[in-house]
């Protein structure tokens, strides 16, 4: 497949290209031939933790400068199966941004009053806001994932019977969810789509270090086996999801996960550039406002010497 051949070229020259890992729009996708490890942009642990590092401080620039221009959200999506490392590149990647415009979410099975109302209502509630940064850990994608991989929930959610027809239903959600993208693109929140592709052999071990290891046995539970008899109906049902959403304004990205220093690398790469491509400034100071300053610095000036001057 293409992208074999390009991440590795790329690779040689230690270089991380965005563009590689993207899902072109209205691509059928095979995750079969996607791969789920690569050759390591890094000869070491140390040049790891160095590159990682400079995404980390990039990444915290320019976020302070999108808080401060506040004319952009940025709407980040972590999508994977479990033990994928959706919590730790979140952890690692964003660990240099600032809390105050940043904002993790992370989705579980909907309560009862979010089951009343429509599938994308509990998602809209949490976006971010201009000059903020909004991760969803799971998203509204599960409902194109999870609820047709378990076509009983669909029945649990409340829909009249016409509209539960599932020959048609996740084209409809298909299409529910990309005129939501483009909307929100629109209106200035930008969408970045990550899927982080583990193979089932490698999701075998990490269950079994979560099992070994006392301190990682609280992320295991029985559901995680449960779901991982369907990991076949899980890859049809995100090749699916890929194809018909990913878009130019809203694109997906298929990280290799095997290897999770590697997936970080990626994963903030992806971010930076993302970020990049938003047109940013930092507030203009009017005349006025100088003039403001002008007095304030001036009024410091004296407070040094006369602390009556600010009563």
């Amino acid at each position: 497949m293409k992208i074999q051949v390009s991440v590795t070229t790329k690779v040689r020259k230690m270089k991380i290209e965005s563009k590689d890992f993207s899902v072109p729009a209205g691509k059928k996708v095979d995750l079969n031939k996607w791969p789920t490890i690569i050759e390591p942009f890094c000869k070491s642990t140390k040049q790891y933790q160095n590159r990682l590092e400079e995404h980390v401080h990039e990444l915290s620039s320019l976020q302070q400068l999108h808080y401060a221009s506040n004319s952009h959200a940025l709407l980040l999506i972590f999508q994977g199966m479990d033990s994928a490392g959706k919590d730790s590149a979140i952890r690692h990647v964003m660990s240099g941004v600032n809390p105050a415009g940043c904002e993790v979410v992370s989705f579980k099975q909907p309560s009862a009053e979010e089951l009343e109302h429509d599938f994308l209502w509990r998602t809209i509630c949490r976006l971010p806001e201009r000059g903020r940064i909004g991760i969803f850990n799971r998203s509204y994608y599960e409902e194109v994932l999870v609820v047709r991989v378990h076509p009983e929930i669909l029945r649990s959610q409340g829909l009249p019977e016409e509209l539960r027809n599932e020959k048609d239903i996740w084209k409809q959600r298909f299409e529910s969810i990309v005129d939501m993208e483009k909307h929100l693109h629109r209106n200035g929140t930008e969408t970045i789509k990550i899927f982080l592709h583990l193979s089932y052999e490698e999701q075998r071990k990490r269950f079994l270090t979560r099992i070994d290891e006392p301190n990682k046995n609280w992320k295991f539970s029985g559901s995680d086996i449960h779901e991982r008899k369907h990991w076949k109906q899980y890859m049809k049902a995100y090749e699916d999801c890929f194809r018909a959403t990913s878009t130019r304004h809203a694109p997906w990205y298929v990280v290799p996960a095997d290897d999770k220093d590697n997936a970080r690398l990626i994963v903030s790469q992806i971010i930076v550039d993302a970020m990049r491509q938003l047109k940013m400034a930092y507030p203009r100071t009017t005349a006025k406002r100088r003039l403001e300053l002008r007095a304030i610095k001036k009024l410091l000036g004296h407070s040094l010497s006369d602390p009556g001057v600010l009563r």
